[in-house]
């Protein structure tokens, strides 16, 4: 599903028009981008929780040449499915 699909998904779902689904949609991803930069850790019980990672600097090989090259260390977010979303998977 992509963000065009979710809109349609959400306005079908609240009975709105598509931009008003829109700006829902945009509202609750900004409202976890926030959340993420502020407590590193959103927890929607029932759903999952999308954390921030921290990954180690490491070297790695560059796939056209094969030649050695360091990877600096970044974060990145995950998502760990919560126990209801698992179980409907």
């Amino acid at each position: 599903m992509n963000k065009a699909q979710l809109v349609e998904s959400v306005a079908k779902e609240i009975g709105s028009s598509k931009a008003d689904a829109a700006r829902v949609v945009d509202a609750v991803i900004g409202a976890l981008s926030k959340g993420l930069k502020k407590d590193r850790d959103v927890q929607l019980v029932g759903f999952g929780t999308f954390r921030i990672k921290q990954r180690k600097a490491r070297t790695g090989r560059n796939p056209q040449t094969g030649e050695k090259m360091k990877i600096k260390a970044s974060k990145t977010a995950s998502f760990k499915p919560g126990k209801a979303l698992k179980s409907m998977l």
